[in-house]
């Protein structure tokens, strides 16, 4: 029997002090996101970032929790809810952090009597600290726990006609009619990330990623931003001049890929920008990244360099159409396991 788990990131249980706090520890001492040797991790993460962090990002938290709990967890279910609908497997959720986990989400599959699961990382564009981690945990539980579970994994779909189409549609839809330029903000990653991510050795961050073939595309996380945008841009029809790339969510001092979010926001306020719609295509949820740090604290830095009107465009969630494209690319998946 066969059956799907949708994977997002994951959340805090609550937005108390303790829960957040314990949320970031697992996230941060990932190798996959600080890929420091794990005892310059853990100095690091349990040393330093935890004793400060954890209380100014729950009161982040509660600005945008809602009453049936976490923004990301909530859509990441009603995405679920809404493609059992549709298809005629079993689909379970499972979070790379926290609860439910992967494990759990795997355990509700099996013992409806699934054996061949598809296995959905909710992230467009490939990186190390999203689709690789994901793929990593749940092989790893699948070894220890379910040896003989089969998995197929959906890849990155960053460049598949019927995503773009869905993104393009989504955006046109809640794009104001008078806007100066729109700001494609994807999430940041170390420069080193994409180095370390490209097996083929051929990346070089000043000039490949705009090409229009290197073998190092298939892993290279900013190349499969640009190209997001690139291809938006042309079912859009809008002028390139109006378009901006930025990455948000750095953390430390580490050499991010560029250009940066904030800096850009008050960048462009500055050089005459007045009316500016941001949209975040590196989430097909929203959660904190996108509702607290560019809807709120976005739009703070914006204004403050001199911008007026700040239009936040929502990720896709749970419409509709962006249910359309889960199930066609569950379904690919799913279809696989009949050719094995």
């Amino acid at each position: 029997m066969k059956g799907i788990l949708l994977v997002n990131l994951g959340s805090p249980r609550s937005t108390a002090v303790n829960d957040v706090k314990e949320y970031l520890d697992e996230f941060l001492m990932d190798e996959k996101v600080i890929d420091y040797r794990w005892i310059f991790r853990a100095l690091l993460v349990q040393g330093v970032i935890l004793k400060t962090r954890p209380a100014k990002s729950a009161e982040a938290y509660k600005t945008v929790w809602t009453d049936q709990g976490s923004p990301l967890i909530v859509i990441t279910e009603k995405i679920q809810k809404k493609l059992q609908k549709i298809v005629d497997v079993p689909v379970e959720i499972g979070m790379r952090y926290a609860q439910p986990s992967i494990e759990a989400g795997i355990q509700k599959l099996v013992d409806q009597g699934v054996s061949e699961i598809v296995l959905f990382p909710l992230y467009p564009q490939y990186a190390m600290s999203t689709t690789e981690t994901v793929i990593d945990k749940a092989e790893e539980v699948r070894k220890k726990k379910f040896p003989k579970v089969k998995i197929n994994y959906i890849q990155p779909f960053y460049n598949r006609d019927i995503y773009i189409n869905c993104l393009a549609e989504s955006i046109k839809e809640k794009l104001p009619e008078n806007f100066d330029a729109l700001q494609f903000s994807y999430h940041g990653v170390p420069e080193r990330h994409i180095y370390k991510t490209d097996p083929t050795k051929t990346c070089n961050l000043n000039d490949c990623c705009s090409r229009d073939s290197n073998p190092s595309h298939k892993f290279c996380y900013r190349h499969q931003c640009y190209k997001t945008t690139q291809l938006v841009i042309e079912k859009l029809n809008l002028p390139k001049e109006k378009t901006i790339v930025s990455f948000q969510s750095r953390l430390g001092k580490d050499k991010w890929i560029e250009p940066y979010t904030d800096e850009t926001l008050e960048t462009i306020a500055k050089k005459g920008v007045k009316n500016l719609a941001v949209v975040c295509p590196a989430f097909v949820s929203d959660c904190l990244e996108t509702l607290e740090e560019i809807s709120v604290e976005g739009k703070e830095q914006f204004q403050h360099g001199g911008g007026e009107n700040f239009h936040y465009i929502p990720c896709l969630n749970d419409e509709d159409r962006w249910i359309d494209v889960v199930k066609i690319l569950c379904e690919e998946k799913l279809n696989d396991f009949y050719l094995v």
